[in-house]
């Protein structure tokens, strides 16, 4: 984990617990964790980079991508990979140092050529599978956060972290 400085993200069921919601109009709606969102918040405050591959298409995804300060964002990936390699030729990152957290099918070439492949809990079987580990929280409930936190644990760097909401 001490290799780790990018982190991508998949979006329904990772970032979302997976539910899309549409209104009576036609408008998708999408729920996220704030406390996944401070773990983003955290990450980036620790100097590393992060992205979004989703197959999915949403003004929604791009702005809670700006409000984190997530800097790479795909999507309509409907083949994942091509959308990692351009992400991470454009990080200037190896696989090495890259984290993928992921709940699907879709998101399994990733996972087996990353450094370090997550899976959430209520993630499908096979990429339970494939990842190095899987969080004890769900997508959308806090498994991103959890992610971040250990990853920063293992790297020294969660006590500067804390030293901000010690004082």
């Amino acid at each position: 984990m001490a290799a780790i400085r990018f982190l991508i993200l998949d979006v329904d069921g990772v970032m979302t617990d997976g539910y899309v919601t549409y209104t009576s109009s036609g408008e998708e709606l999408k729920s996220f964790n704030i406390k996944d969102g401070a773990g983003i918040k955290y990450w980036r405050r620790s100097g590393h980079g992060a992205g979004i591959i989703t197959g999915r298409t949403s003004d929604i995804v791009k702005r809670r991508a700006a409000e984190l300060g997530i800097e790479y964002v795909e999507m309509d990936a409907k083949a994942k990979l091509p959308a990692f390699e351009r992400m991470i030729d454009a990080a200037g990152v190896t696989m090495d140092e890259v984290a993928m957290i992921g709940d699907d099918l879709l998101d399994l070439p990733i996972i087996r050529r990353v450094g370090l492949g997550i899976a959430v809990a209520d993630a499908v079987a096979e990429v339970r599978e494939a990842a190095h580990w899987t969080t004890t929280l769900p997508g959308g409930r806090g498994a991103i956060r959890e992610a971040i936190e250990r990853i920063l644990k293992a790297q020294g760097r969660w006590d500067a972290i804390m030293e901000r909401y010690l004082v």
